[in-house]
């Protein structure tokens, strides 16, 4: 390609020759170059306009999150890339790939308090792998191709550019015959071959190993390695809030989920075990509670991508820096054969009885088996999820993207997930209310031959409901949403309740018809206030050829347990109020 183009030209061309088929944004001034080019590339380049630029931010991550492929919002300057914050925030902290693209004012007034002049670039610094400022068109091919390749390699994260107006509207003869230069980044993905085989003999002397497996396993399309590997080894594996989908939840080796809100055997278990192989999990504070009491016992091996994240917050022994797929390739070339697996398998066999008989002792007291302690409600929450645990796995086919709070630990603990990686999406490490509704519409898209159901609390529905409208426009007809609507801030309400003497202090909340909000976008809605209308509800959203809410008014002052208190150990978990 050897005639000019102009800088914004430029930059439809190169997100093309990077695979870019779906972009969200909304225009303004600074960014209006890049909207005027991107109409002669409107068969290639597909742009969602969405309502805020938060809601295009979050969408950006649940296409990415879904698909694995990077994800793309667009702001113009001041207010429109500030709004971006939260989203670029958020995938940093759960390493989503993502290139958030800035208009900025011309380079002739930068630095001069210009009309929607904000230094992009300074304030997200902190939160992105990376970030430019272009000023000049020479600049944008290069600019851009280094940019998908840092967002998209080693642990994916954010990266963003943000483009002065006259760069994007000079013109150039573009280079695409571009060889990245990149000195300080060469990630690693293959781990140490001695460190691995180290790790082996530790897992084979071991009595009582657990595997905890996190997000990089998702990320990294390991999980069925990661099944392979427990299995030679039939090792229980533990899955944490991003880790769901890893391995089956119905396999006879999957054991649930870690930590704050996990169950009380799988605490227990990793405070018992003597061997814990954690990969593609960052030891975060939700897992581990207090750091220095966690796993006591256990010689650990660690695994991931970003060496950074090795020893910071808890101790170990034997660290292996690579890629969760290719690392867990190189355990399974190396593990002995099975004849030399037979201790390892009877304590095994042990040690799984054991952690059964927790889990038969300590869940079947949990309050949503408890269904004396529900029987005046008229619609406990947790009846929700029995439904729609039951609707989605005999369907198939299906997404969940969840927001924050309580319905989102209630998702995690409640919901049978048996069908593999990537159907649980969810914002963790941020925790960001307002994440799913935009994020589910931008999973739908990813994927339209799936049922897509975004749960999200009152709270957090109403920062972000407005992309409804975007759905509409869009034409969306596979997302559904499940509002479990309690009139609080749940669970700032429940810590309220538990350590704060009931001081409900800023947590009742009111909200409009849900139901007429939603028709009022051009949804179907639904209210259910009985245990005995969920079924239906649920149904009749399947059957909907269109976008459906459903306002599921639940009980207002129901809980999550188990708990593990702030700052303290694993081991230390609330099982119901009587405790606190």
């Amino acid at each position: 390609m050897t005639k000019p183009l102009t800088g914004a030209q430029i930059m439809c061309e190169a997100l093309i020759r990077e695979g870019v088929e779906v972009m969200f944004g909304i225009p303004g001034g600074a960014i209006m170059p890049f909207y005027y080019a991107m109409w002669d590339y409107r068969d290639r380049l597909r742009h969602v306009l969405c309502r805020h630029e938060q809601g295009a931010g979050h969408a950006a991550e649940g296409y990415a999150r879904a698909t694995g492929k990077i994800g793309v919002c667009i702001g113009t300057s001041g207010p429109g890339a500030t709004n971006l914050v939260t989203p670029i925030a958020d995938a940093m902290m759960d390493s989503t790939p993502l290139l958030a693209i800035t208009g900025q004012v011309g380079s002739h007034v930068l630095g001069k308090d210009a009309f929607q002049e904000t230094d992009i670039t300074g304030i997200t610094m902190p939160i992105t792998k990376h970030n430019y400022l272009v000023k000049n068109v020479d600049e944008l091919a290069y600019v851009f191709k280094e940019a998908i390749y840092i967002a998209t390699t080693g642990r994916p994260g954010p990266v963003l550019i943000d483009i002065t107006k006259d760069a994007m509207q000079k013109t150039t003869v573009p280079n695409w015959d571009i060889k990245l230069n990149l000195p300080g980044y060469k990630p690693t993905y293959h781990g140490n071959r001695r460190q691995i085989r180290e790790a082996i003999k530790l897992l084979i002397s071991a009595k009582k190993p657990l595997i905890i497996a996190g997000h990089g396993i998702i990320m990294a399309g390991a999980h069925r390695e990661l099944q392979e590997f427990a299995e030679r080894l039939r090792i229980p594996v533990i899955t944490t809030l991003h880790g769901i989908g890893a391995i089956p939840e119905n396999h006879p080796l999957s054991i649930g989920m870690p930590g704050m809100h996990g169950w009380v055997h799988v605490n227990r278990a990793i405070q018992e075990c003597d061997v814990l192989f954690n990969i593609g999990g960052r030891f975060d504070d939700r897992v581990t509670g207090k750091a220095s009491t966690f796993a006591p016992n256990a010689r650990i091996i660690h695994v991931d991508i970003d060496p950074s994240e090795i020893g910071k917050n808890v101790r170990v022994d034997v660290p292996i820096v690579g890629d969760a797929r290719l690392v867990l390739q190189a355990f399974l070339e190396d593990l002995p054969p099975p004849s030399e697996l037979a201790d390892l398998h009877t304590h095994a066999s042990d040690w799984m009885e054991h952690i059964r008989e927790m889990q038969d002792k300590h869940q079947g007291k949990q309050q949503y088996k408890n269904r004396a302690a529900m029987v005046n409600m008229a619609l406990p929450p947790h009846d929700v999820y029995e439904a729609l645990s039951r609707t989605l796995n005999a369907r198939g086919n299906y997404r969940v993207v969840t927001d924050v709070g309580q319905h989102q630990m209630w998702a995690a603990q409640l919901i049978d997930w048996n069908h593999g990686p990537r159907t649980h999406i969810t914002s963790g490490g941020a925790g960001t209310m307002g994440f799913a509704v935009p994020a589910a519409m931008g999973v739908a898209i990813a994927c339209p031959n799936d049922t897509v159901w975004a749960i999200v609390g009152d709270g957090g529905f109403q920062m972000t409901n407005q992309e409804m409208a975007t759905i509409v426009q869009e034409g969306l007809k596979n997302v559904k949403i499940a509002v479990i609507n309690n009139g609080y801030l749940g669970m700032v309400r429940q810590w309220q309740e538990l350590f704060e003497h009931k001081r409900y202090s800023g947590t009742p909340l009111s909200g409009p018809d849900f139901a007429k909000l939603a028709e009022a976008y051009g949804w179907k809605g639904l209210t259910v206030e009985r245990s005995e209308d969920v079924q239906d509800a649920i149904d009749e959203a399947h059957a909907t050829d269109g976008p459906v809410l459903i306002d599921f008014r639940v009980e207002r002052e129901v809980n999550v347990f188990p708990m593990v208190p702030q700052n303290k150990s694993i081991g230390e978990m609330i099982l119901s109020e009587s405790q606190a």
